[in-house]
């Protein structure tokens, strides 16, 4: 199944959870906006992390110049981002779409990374990570799609570990662990294939 990657907050670790999924199923990959850094964007570190060759990395829908809110950044280039700009690539593959920022974050002047994910209509994968604050982030996210009826497949939690506030999480929400990305000390090509093997991860 195509899935949506998105994150309780920004800075999550969303786009290595992507390139370590990409690289153990061979999916495609989607990133609708890119906003700054457009040298080292996140569809950049796919190609350069993902040696699974089923792995095609579609273009942006807008690549935007500075680092900021997609809706600040489009306004910066005079372009106004619309909800019905954005459809799902045609692909004969399954496509792993990365949204921006938390769910929450602006996407557009009258619209959310949330309604985006609404729009497109796919299931979830929810990356976490344990810092002071994360379970409120998390269970609020969780809310948040649960409240607009979107399909969530599970979570990943990335980073460090703190099993009394992953427990609490899956305890109370009841979703599945699908896995967790571990801190990698480097991000090669080597270091992503040995984690995606080492995950088996299986996607229904």
């Amino acid at each position: 199944m195509s899935i949506i990657i998105a994150g309780i907050h920004t800075g999550i670790g969303k786009t290595v959870c992507s390139a370590v999924t990409c690289q153990a199923m061979g999916y495609d990959y989607w990133k609708p906006v890119q906003a700054g850094d457009l040298d080292h964007s996140d569809s950049i570190f796919i190609r350069n992390m993902v040696s699974n060759p089923a792995c095609f990395i579609h273009p942006e829908r807008y690549r935007l110049t500075t680092a900021a809110s997609p809706h600040q950044a489009a306004a910066i280039d005079g372009i106004q981002i619309k909800l019905t700009d954005f459809t799902i690539p045609s692909s004969n593959n399954n496509i792993l779409v990365e949204t921006a920022g938390g769910l929450m974050s602006p996407a557009g002047n009258d619209f959310l990374a949330i309604d985006l994910i609404k729009h497109l209509g796919l299931p979830v994968i929810l990356v976490s990570s344990n810092y002071l604050g994360s379970i409120n982030h998390t269970l609020l996210s969780i809310d948040s799609l649960q409240q607009r009826k979107i399909p969530i497949a599970g979570l990943v939690f990335s980073g460090e570990k703190n099993p009394s506030s992953e427990t609490f999480i899956l305890d109370h929400t009841s979703l599945p662990l699908l896995f967790r990305i571990p801190v990698i000390p480097s991000f090669n090509k080597e270091s992503i294939a040995a984690l995606a093997n080492q995950l088996n991860i299986k996607l229904s």
